[in-house]
């Protein structure tokens, strides 16, 4: 069993917090905020470093870059430094050169944690990505591992998933609400549905060529859209940005 230190205590840092303890590991967890302390989790400000086998972070992307300023330099060399914030993948990497004889591994979380638990798919890079790995399957958490990765290469691969999946979440909620407000919601939900129901690969290669092939009218359009919304009292941010965007794709 692991000495286990967890910063971070918010809705990630507690579950797996609580895990790690659950599994036999000795845990402590770091959180100056007034957040509960998970079951069999030992709350301090300052853990027994020396002893520590592995420090992971699931803090904010500042606070992380922050904490990996002080508490690195005082880690004994073999222990496993997991940052699973989202800091930049930069950051991340330039903090792992800094400390070089340190076992940095970048994970970056590929879900959400409050739904699916230790469950929620993980992807790491770095040296220490077999020891992690090990390490998290001990409280069944799936752990893919970034070919030839170094610490910066998982996050960088979240963030582009990132634009896709917080992107299309904008996308259909602004469309549902001016569904909802047009009287026309089912009917819109249901062509959601349709489209992200079809064969990935088309969709992506229909989306990338047409929206290039016919810029000048798609801009034209998504503007008679945008004075749709307005007339309909609903915020137009994506349709606007994506009329500016084909408008742009017409100066190709």
């Amino acid at each position: 069993m692991a000495n286990i230190a967890v910063i971070g205590l918010g809705e990630a840092g507690s579950i797996y917090a609580a895990a790690f303890a659950a599994a036999g590991h000795s845990v402590w967890g770091i959180d100056p905020g007034d957040v509960p302390t998970p079951p069999r989790v030992s709350r301090t400000l300052e853990p027994p470093l020396h002893d520590i086998n592995a420090v992971f972070v699931l803090t904010t992307a500042f606070a992380a870059h922050g904490l990996s300023e002080t508490l690195l330099p005082r880690l004994p060399a073999e222990s496993l430094w997991v940052d699973m914030s989202t800091a930049s993948p930069t950051q991340k990497a330039e903090t792992a050169q800094r400390f070089p004889n340190l076992k940095y591994t970048d994970i970056a979380i590929l879900g959400p944690v409050l739904v699916y638990g230790t469950s929620t798919p993980l992807l790491a890079s770095g040296g220490s990505v077999t020891e992690v790995a090990d390490l998290l399957g001990h409280v069944g958490a799936p752990v893919e591992t970034v070919a030839e990765g170094s610490p910066g290469d998982a996050m960088a691969h979240k963030l582009l998933r990132s634009i896709l999946m917080k992107g299309l979440a904008s996308v259909i909620t602004e469309a549902v609400t001016a569904g909802a407000a047009a009287g026309r919601e089912q009917w819109i939900r249901e062509q959601c549905a349709a489209q992200l129901a079809g064969s990935g690969s088309a969709i992506v290669d229909r989306f990338l060529t047409g929206s290039l092939t016919h810029a000048s009218r798609r801009a034209e359009e998504m503007k008679s859209v945008v004075h749709f919304l307005q007339d309909l009292g609903v915020p137009s941010d994506m349709s606007a940005a994506s009329a500016e965007q084909l408008q742009r794709f017409t100066q190709r």
